[in-house]
């Protein structure tokens, strides 16, 4: 199954994924405007424990993420029954995470920015006010399980402009 051949018809909700850096809230925000959607910034959905966690430099674990992830996937869940479009940025590293968010919202679709190390690296150090330092960066690596081809899934390459990026989502969910 993929994006590109039309599994996910009548798509109302998307989740912008991948590691930390890789552009999830930027382009989330922008394909929610281009599609006419709610924006769902995932990373306000955590709970104040993950956040100092994480602060700290110490990444999160599978039970950290649960309770997370279902507050990430009642939100869509939510708006979906309302009938309303929603893009959501949520890091979804790892398969049973996108299946517990496709669990509440089974035409979930997601867009994964793919970007390397490197790139993630230097991002998240450039970056200021968040929560996320540089030193887990790798830990996002080690946990990411790319989308198979049996989940409705677009990869694009975080490195290329936003615009364009929200161009290509916005054209292949038209077409799906």
């Amino acid at each position: 199954m993929n994006i590109r051949s039309g599994a996910a018809a009548g798509i109302l909700s998307v989740a912008v994924m991948g590691v930390t850096g890789c552009g999830k809230t930027e382009v989330g925000r922008a394909l929610a405007a281009r599609l006419g959607a709610r924006f769902i910034e995932g990373d306000s959905l955590h709970p104040p424990e993950n956040i100092a966690k994480m602060s700290a430099g110490v990444p999160l674990t599978d039970e950290d993420r649960a309770g997370w992830l279902e507050k990430i996937a009642a939100e869509i869940a939510a708006s979906t029954a309302a009938g309303e479009r929603t893009v959501a940025g949520c890091s979804a590293l790892k398969r049973r995470y996108r299946d517990r968010l496709r669990a509440k919202n089974p035409r979930l679709v997601f867009v994964h920015l793919v970007i390397d190390r490197e790139t993630a690296h230097r991002r998240v150090a450039a970056r200021r006010g968040h929560f996320m330092p540089s030193s887990l960066v790798d830990s996002q690596f080690a946990a990411l399980e790319p989308p198979g081809p049996d989940e409705a899934a677009l990869p694009l390459d975080g490195t290329r402009p936003v615009d364009e990026l929200v161009s290509e989502a916005a054209a292949v969910l038209a077409e799906a």
